[in-house]
């Protein structure tokens, strides 16, 4: 399993979320705490909005906590809305094109999870992606397949509804060609002005996910795991929910692609 971390508020430089905590990313690319694994060493990547509407984007293929160039970066550059992904393959190459976060147009995803065999169904995911939409597949993974199908879905005008369809197709793929658990996910996903998250799994294994909103840094913080040990005040996401975060204000609402599922 992967672990993550999210950001929007008041600028801050990187590294206040990346590389400074005691439990920062960084330290979660070697020393998570829970997961299955604690090491997530398959790469790494980084999204940002700035004064552009599309993200910048840096991942490479490195351990996260063995990369210079990442913790230069994350001290030098601020920004109000931003991602961060520290990876453990679940059967894809470790390549750059296979790292998170992805990007389209103003978009960014990463995720967390699985899709219970997609490897015996991997042909036909590829075709549930729109087909102008599939000049962007760069990699393998199913984080980038779900991304770009729930694009198709209509994350634009929907991003709770297009990601829940879109999670509701490779579920169903997924029982008929895959194996259990059919999906696990946490999921963060922006459009440069509104973080949403989403904590989800087909079986009780649901990955963790926490939110904390900071009054020193007057913004709020989206993580995988706490970001400092003996922390009290980490809110945990539920799970089947979708999260919408915009300034101080939290939206949950329902997130149950099982339902669309098993109506197909």
């Amino acid at each position: 399993m992967c672990r993550w971390a999210a950001y929007i508020g008041t600028p801050i430089f990187l590294e206040e979320i990346v590389s400074r905590p005691g439990h920062s990313l960084i330290h979660q690319s070697h020393c998570a705490t829970q997961c299955n694994s604690a090491i997530n060493a398959d790469g790494f990547g980084l999204a940002w909005y700035g004064e552009r509407a599309e993200p910048g984007l840096y991942r490479d293929v490195l351990p996260a906590w063995s990369d210079p160039n990442l913790k230069s970066l994350t001290a030098q550059v601020k920004s109000h809305l931003f991602m961060a992904h520290v990876r453990a393959s679940t059967g894809t190459a470790t390549s750059r094109n296979n790292c998170h976060p992805f990007a389209h147009g103003t978009w960014s995803f990463m995720h967390n999870g699985q899709i219970g065999g997609f490897e015996k169904f991997r042909r036909d995911a590829e075709m549930m992606i729109p087909e102008e939409l599939y000049s962007d597949r760069k990699g393998a993974t199913d984080s980038e397949a779900l991304f770009l199908v729930a694009l198709g879905e209509g994350l634009d005008a929907d991003p709770r509804g297009a990601l829940e369809r879109a999670a509701a197709r490779f579920i169903s793929i997924a029982k008929a060609k895959g194996a259990a658990p059919y999906l696990r996910m946490t999921a963060a996903l922006s459009d440069g002005k509104k973080l949403y998250a989403v904590r989800y799994s087909s079986d009780e294994q649901v990955p963790s996910l926490y939110y904390r909103y900071s009054e020193t840094r007057q913004g709020m913080a989206v993580v995988s795991e706490p970001l400092e040990d003996g922390q009290g005040d980490w809110n945990e996401i539920a799970s089947s929910s979708f999260s919408t975060f915009d300034g101080e204000t939290v939206t949950v609402e329902d997130f149950r692609p099982c339902r669309l599922a098993l109506a197909a």
